[in-house]
C-alpha cells in the first residue's frame, strides 16, 4: 500500500513562495505518476500539476503556469511543488496523489492513492 504525506504548507503574503513536499512510503519511480490537486472552500477539487513516473512529462493548470514548478527526487521518494508569486486565489488545501501509470500524467479521476492534504493560505 502506497502512502503519501504532504508537508510545507503555511501562511504567506501575496507574492510570496512556498515549497510543498510529497513523501512516499516506497519508491514511486518508474511506475507512479504523481499529481498535485487543491480544493478551496466551496469549490471543487482541481488539478494543479502532475509529473510522469520518470519525470519526463509535466502538466500545469493554466492558472499556475509560469508560477509553479513540479519536480521529483526519486532517490528520496519525494515530489516537490515550488510555488512562487502566490496569489490569494491559490488559497486551498493541497493534496498529492499517485496513480500507477508508466507514461504521461493527466488531471483525471484515475489517482488511487492520496495524502491527507496541507493547507496553503495566501493573505495580506
Amino acid at each position: 500500500q502506497l502512502q503519501l504525506v504532504e508537508s510545507g504548507g503555511g501562511s504567506v503574503q501575496p507574492g510570496g513562495s512556498l515549497r510543498l513536499s510529497c513523501a512516499a512510503s516506497k519508491s514511486t519511480s518508474p511506475y507512479y505518476a504523481i499529481g498535485w490537486f487543491r480544493q478551496a472552500p466551496g469549490k471543487e477539487r482541481e488539478g494543479v500539476s502532475c509529473i510522469s513516473s520518470r519525470g519526463g512529462m509535466t502538466n500545469y493548470a493554466d492558472s499556475v503556469k509560469g508560477r509553479f514548478t513540479i519536480s521529483r527526487d526519486n532517490a528520496k521518494n519525494t515530489v516537490y511543488l515550488q510555488m512562487n508569486s502566490l496569489k490569494p486565489e491559490d488559497t486551498a488545501v493541497y493534496y498529492c496523489a499517485a496513480v500507477y501509470r508508466s507514461m504521461g500524467c493527466y488531471f483525471s479521476d484515475e489517482y488511487r492513492y492520496w495524502g491527507q492534504g496541507t493547507q496553503v493560505t495566501v493573505s495580506s
